[in-house]
């Protein structure tokens, strides 16, 4: 009797559901094992027995139906016909991948309430629930004609205040009926009624009058060309989607048509709007819409109608994941980030990907523009020793040089001569605010100067380093664009390094240049009697800067322990370990022959999967420093 109740207790309560759209059975078992089926199981447990109630749902053959899908999508829709003259054209720039626009037009039956322009916004907030809400589509529409024309809103004076009683004496006069309001007021009415309407600023029922306490407005100067109205005007400014009411050409000349058969003889005093409603409601009548649609037009029985319209969605609508995912093939992964480096997009694609990189490159130009104007591909690895990419230039302008703005600093750099990764700036950001006014700061590998730039604005002293000649000499073009040229001593190059640091010597600089080699550079800085001892080292060359750490053993051995600061290191590398930390640290143990304590691990950034970007700090050990 308990198996039965139970059962039956399970039947009643999916009764009160709706009938589902796939074969349900069920079946009541002790479940011994994991099914390999999709199953929703639910412990049902008395004070006698327990067992498990076991929903198996035939998913196999499952499809879910149409009426699932919530907003716009490629899949759905159906395309114009014909299509339009401004999208029968291809996407191409220079050798990029072609794109016909036209294909991607999606043409959505839904319906909308024409409504006068004061009222919407406020019904908008009433049915919010109800209305389209569909990204990057908004629930007030504009239609050509849903505004007044600007030769009748001259005629009516509608932003005088006098246009509806105009409106009523003109239909008056159509209707064959007595006009009342033509008959002359005298002089004392007419002076009652001046006192009544006049405020502080001015006469604003009159315009003549108006003209005389209020300054004139600038009026928009529209050209031929442009069709002379404000309405179509605002509406060619969105290319992404256009509304379009169906039957408003055909029934142009019958209000009835308009306004429907419960409104026929009424006239619109005033500009309207659209408000879309969901996609459920379209090709409704009134009659079919919930109360919740019903009670706040009630107040505006008079000036309100439901209208079936198209919402046509363009090429220019779509996300570049949607428009990706409907061009490669099923199955491939959908490329979504790529690294902006000022107007350069750089793509890291897959092997798979590159039989598309053409079309996925020009996707990428066109949902980016202005801000993106050329896409290139990384071809290989960095393993050269100036760290130097291989790019592809695959659409768009073909040159590498831009400027990049980075914590309020501007930065210029080539490509294809330079490195440079935008993806590290909230690293040189952290490791800039751990420094101090009084720092002296070492970057041993500086590139075109992120980190030692930034710096040059906080502390005290700084020496920049990199062995190729392309970054040194867009650090001294970079130094200059942020104005910090008074502060720098150019050219110093290897062959006459003694020299020049003689003379830097003797001058108070903020800032020196140098093109030298990693380990030559290290043992000059730390053998030489410089005017400041440096605080911090920088070491940011992740794939070998643990091998320059050699370099640091010994420096001090031939000046006094009293005489010297020792420097704070910061090195970054990689790491694949299962334990990236500790991995990392032994590294750094190796190249230093011996046991760093106190080791502050930080992890910047995963470069891919299982591999860590890794920054460790540690104050330089004084058996290290002085040591032989």
């Amino acid at each position: 009797m308990m198996k039965k109740s139970m059962c039956c207790c399970s039947l009643a309560a999916l009764r009160t559901h709706k009938p589902l759209p796939f074969p349900v059975c069920i079946s009541l078992s002790v479940v011994a094992a994991a099914s390999p089926r999709r199953c929703l199981s639910k412990s049902l447990s008395s004070p006698s027995s327990s067992l498990n109630a076991v929903l198996s749902i035939a998913a196999d053959d499952y499809r879910p139906p149409s009426s699932f899908h919530f907003g716009p999508s490629l899949r759905r829709g159906h395309l114009p016909e014909p299509p339009p003259l401004s999208l029968n054209h291809s996407s191409e720039d220079g050798d990029g991948g072609v794109i016909e626009k036209a294909k991607f037009c999606r043409v959505f039956d839904v319906a909308a309430l024409r409504v006068p322009v004061e009222e919407c916004a406020a019904l908008e907030s009433h049915l919010r629930g109800h209305l389209l809400n569909w990204p990057r589509v908004r629930n007030i529409a504009r239609v050509p004609g849903d505004d007044l024309d600007l030769e009748i809103r001259r005629l009516l004076r509608e932003g005088e205040g006098d246009g509806g009683a105009r409106l009523d004496s003109l239909a008056a006069r159509v209707d064959g009926r007595a006009d009342v309001e033509t008959a002359a007021l005298s002089p004392v009415l007419y002076r009652e009624k001046l006192a009544k309407e006049f405020n502080c600023s001015g006469f604003l029922k009159f315009r003549n009058l108006a003209k005389l306490s209020r300054p004139k407005k600038k009026k928009k100067k529209l050209n031929s060309k442009d069709g002379g109205d404000l309405a179509s005007k605002n509406l060619e400014k969105n290319d992404s989607y256009v509304v379009k009411v169906i039957g408003d050409e055909k029934d142009k000349g019958d209000l009835s048509g308009l306004l429907g058969e419960d409104f026929k003889g009424r006239r619109w005093r005033g500009p309207t709007r659209l408000l879309l409603l969901d996609e459920k409601y379209a090709k409704k009548g009134v009659s079919e819409l919930p109360e919740a649609i019903k009670v706040p037009m009630i107040p505006l029985s008079s000036s309100f109608e439901l209208v079936q319209c198209q919402l046509a969605l363009f090429y220019d609508y779509w996300s570049m994941s949607e428009l990706l995912e409907a061009l490669l093939p099923e199955g491939l992964i959908v490329p979504t980030g790529f690294e902006t480096i000022g107007h350069i997009a750089h793509l890291n694609l897959r092997d798979e990907h590159l039989p598309f990189r053409k079309l996925i490159a020009q996707i990428v130009l066109d949902k980016n523009r202005p801000k993106i104007q050329t896409v290139v591909n990384k071809m290989d690895a960095i393993q050269n020793e100036y760290r130097t990419m291989q790019l592809e230039v695959l659409v768009g302008n073909h040159s590498l040089v831009t400027t990049v703005v980075e914590n309020g600093f501007r930065f210029q750099v080539d490509l294809g001569k330079v490195y440079w990764n935008s993806k590290l700036a909230t690293e040189r950001q952290r490791l800039i605010c751990s420094f101090t006014r009084s720092d002296v700061v070492c970057d041993v590998f500086s590139g075109v100067g992120p980190i030692a730039i930034s710096a040059a604005r906080k502390v005290k002293c700084v020496f920049a380093n990199d062995l190729n000649p392309n970054a040194v000499e867009y650090l001294e073009r970079n130094i200059v664009l942020n104005k910090l040229e008074r502060k720098v001593e150019f050219s110093i190059t290897t062959d006459f390094f003694w020299s020049r640091l003689l003379v830097c010597h003797s001058r108070v600089l903020d800032f020196l240049v140098f093109n030298m080699e990693g380990r030559r550079f290290i043992a000059a800085m730390f053998t030489t009697q410089l005017r400041y001892s440096i605080t911090q080292v920088v070491m940011n060359l992740p794939n070998d800067a643990t091998e320059f750490l050699d370099a640091f053993r010994g420096v001090f051995r031939n000046t006094p322990r009293s005489a010297r600061t020792l420097p704070k290191i910061h090195v970054y590398g990689f790491s694949k370990a299962q334990n990236p930390e500790y991995d990392f640290q032994e590294r750094i143990n190796v190249a230093l022959c011996a046991e760093v304590v106190d080791v502050e691990m930080h992890r910047v950034r995963l470069v891919a999967p299982g591999k860590w970007m890794l920054c460790a700090s540690f104050i330089l050990p004084e058996d290290i420093a002085f040591g032989k």
